[in-house]
Parts: C-alpha cells; sequence; structure tokens
C-alpha cells in the first residue's frame, strides 16, 4: 500500500488535493510514479457532471516512470519511462484481437473501477474512484499493462503526457481515420489540443491547403506556426463561405469540438468524394443535414481516439517528434502543479491555451 498525493474530487466543480491510499498492483497491472497528466476536456466533463460518481480522481493523459510491476507484466520494467494510454481494453475480444482495441467495450466496465471491477483508491478507509482505469491527477496511479506504453526516456514527461488521449486523437484522425497524402487539402474546425494534433499531422504529410478554423486569434496564430497554409476566425466570418470563397471544397474535414454547428460545418465543405472526420462527445444533440450532400459519394467517419494502436502509434510519433516533424513544444501553452487544477480547469473552460500539463515533483 502506498500513501499518495491526489486531487480527489468529491462533488461536481469542486476538489481538495489531499492523501490517499493505493493499493499494490496485481498481477497484470504497473505502479506508475506520475510525473506529468494532461488536462483535457474529459477531465472537465467529467469534474462538472451530476452523472459521475463521486468521490473520483481524475485524469487520464498520464506520463512517468515504471516503479512496480505486478507478476504476469512482460512488457515494462521498473526505471522504464511510460506513456498512460487513456482506454482500457481486454485484449480477447474481436476487436482487440484485429488490433481495434479502441472498439474494445470493456471499458464501459470499468467505470469508477479498474478492469476487474475493483478499487484500489481509498481514503480513511472510504473507496474512491477511478478514471478509465487510471486516475494520473496523483502523485502514483496503478494502471493495466495494456494502457502502459514504453517511450525513449529523454523525452520530456509534459510531452509524454500529450500523447496519452486528445493530440494523438487528432494525429490519427489525419494518420490513420482519414490516411491523408500530400497535396490533398484539409479543414480543422476547432484547434484545441485533438485539433492542433489534426494540423500537425497534415503539415507532418505535407498536405496541401491546410485550413485552421477557431475562435481564437492566439490559438489561430500558432496553427499558422505549426502548418496552417489559412486561419479563419469563426467569430468574425462564416467558416463554410471562407473555404468555399478560398478552394471551393476541401478532400478532408476534421471536425474536433463535438459541437452540432461545427459537425454540420465540417460536412458541408467537403467536395465530392470527400470525408468528414467527427470526433464526437457524449452528448445527444442531433443535427441537420441535407441528404442531397450524400448523392456526392461523401463519407462521414467517427473518430474514436485517432483508430490509436498505443504501442504501435505512440513510438512513432515519439519519433517524429524526435525528428522535427511534430512540434509538439509550440501546442504545450500551460504548465501547473496539482494544487493549481482549479486553475486549469478555469483556462480549459474559458478557452485559454491550447494543452496544459499537470507536473508533479518526482518522488523520494
Amino acid at each position: 500500500m502506498h500513501e499518495i498525493t491526489a486531487a480527489v474530487t468529491h462533488e461536481p466543480g469542486t476538489h481538495t488535493v489531499e492523501s490517499v491510499t493505493l493499493k499494490d498492483p496485481k498481477p497484470n497491472e504497473v505502479l506508475i510514479d506520475v510525473r506529468a497528466t494532461g488536462v483535457c476536456h474529459t477531465d472537465y466533463h467529467a469534474y462538472t457532471s451530476d452523472r459521475t460518481e463521486f468521490p473520483v480522481v481524475l485524469g487520464h493523459e498520464g506520463a512517468g516512470v515504471v516503479d512496480a510491476v505486478g507478476s504476469n507484466v512482460t512488457t515494462v520494467d521498473s526505471g522504464d519511462h511510460v506513456v498512460l494510454w487513456v482506454l482500457p481494453s481486454c485484449g480477447d475480444c474481436q476487436h482487440c484481437q484485429r488490433g481495434q482495441s479502441y472498439l474494445c467495450q470493456a471499458r464501459k466496465d470499468t467505470r469508477g473501477r479498474m478492469m476487474d471491477g475493483t478499487r484500489r483508491l481509498s481514503r480513511s478507509d472510504t473507496p474512491v474512484n477511478h478514471f478509465y482505469a487510471q486516475s494520473s491527477f496523483a502523485s502514483m496511479a496503478v494502471v493495466p499493462e495494456r494502457q502502459v506504453v514504453p517511450v525513449d526516456e529523454t523525452l520530456p514527461f509534459e510531452i509524454s503526457a500529450l500523447l496519452g488521449c486528445g493530440v494523438t486523437t487528432g494525429l490519427g484522425a489525419v494518420t490513420n481515420i482519414a490516411e491523408v497524402e500530400s497535396g490533398e487539402t484539409v479543414a480543422v474546425f476547432g484547434c484545441g489540443g485533438v485539433g492542433a494534433g489534426a494540423i500537425l499531422a497534415a503539415s507532418a504529410v505535407s498536405a496541401g491547403e491546410i485550413i485552421a478554423v477557431d475562435l481564437d486569434a492566439e490559438t489561430l496564430a500558432t496553427m499558422r506556426e505549426i502548418g496552417a497554409t489559412k486561419t479563419i476566425d469563426a467569430s468574425a466570418t462564416d467558416p463554410v463561405t471562407a473555404i468555399d470563397d478560398y478552394v471551393g471544397s476541401v478532400d478532408y474535414a476534421f471536425e474536433c469540438i463535438g459541437s452540432p454547428p461545427t459537425v454540420t460545418q465540417s460536412i458541408e465543405v467537403i467536395g465530392p468524394g470527400g470525408t468528414a472526420v467527427i470526433t464526437g462527445t457524449s452528448d445527444s444533440d442531433p443535427i441537420e443535414l441535407d441528404l442531397g450532400l450524400f448523392t456526392s459519394g461523401i463519407d462521414v467517419i467517427g473518430n474514436i481516439v485517432g483508430f490509436t494502436q498505443p504501442h504501435v502509434d505512440i513510438p512513432k510519433y515519439v519519433t517524429m517528434y524526435q525528428n522535427g516533424d511534430l512540434d509538439l513544444d509550440a501546442i504545450l501553452t500551460d504548465l501547473y502543479e496539482i494544487d493549481e487544477l482549479d486553475d486549469a480547469f478555469e483556462a480549459l473552460e474559458s478557452g485559454e491555451g491550447i494543452r496544459s500539463v499537470v507536473r508533479f515533483d518526482p518522488g523520494p
């Protein structure tokens, strides 16, 4: 058992940083000394939702050092530097066997629990819930082996944390789902972590026109720095009209917000045979579409974490970063300590910055 420091959310919008007990890893699990964790809208949704099961330790974009491994673990060892992948998966279902662990439904059984249905976190003998079988807004975490991806130890922890969910969802949207090729035209709606990842990937594959659509001038300026050839301020102009005036239509549109208006816009700007990749949310807001759009042979594809195979794709993205092909440093706009998590959430809510990370001091 370990006494750790964690941000415990007790009710919507309220948390305290306190001492929590964490049990040792089971045979197929890994104990992580957490050094950095990304702050994602998914955390914020759970933090503010009355549907979340409280108390809970959030955090699902962790990075750190392996402290100990369970008796069955073979892919990592103590001292390894790792990224903690967001989605739990069983490894046995047809989706996992096909290399589509992002479709594994086992994660539905991990709401507030680990893969075996138990909880390892507690405070004063009161159980505390987990988040995505990770809970990395804490100084240590127990995580299933399948979610632990070893990376080069020279990679900064705050950069590693960016690869745990959001940015990788955008990278994979371009490289895995759409498979954008050199010269093809791209529009990205919403340039937070997911959208920035899409811009980076489109630039890395030498896409033709790369159009970034957002409401924030500073964010759009950063998108120009990392590869966007055209930026559109959606607060000042209709992006569908602007894209039509600029290129007519695009080959690929990436919707990275999960908002009905931008979903509709992303579908409207693709040309015949084009593809819209939609990163949805848990909300169930309806959208309205002209069914005539589908007579032009368009594809609309849902994006689940960029169809990422974490043990294949994350090391690939690390190499691209190290080779200078993915400027992840440019989109890491804020660093916080764990007792500043409120500030990080407030910045996220107000749309400040692109990606932020909570850092932890190394343990003794």
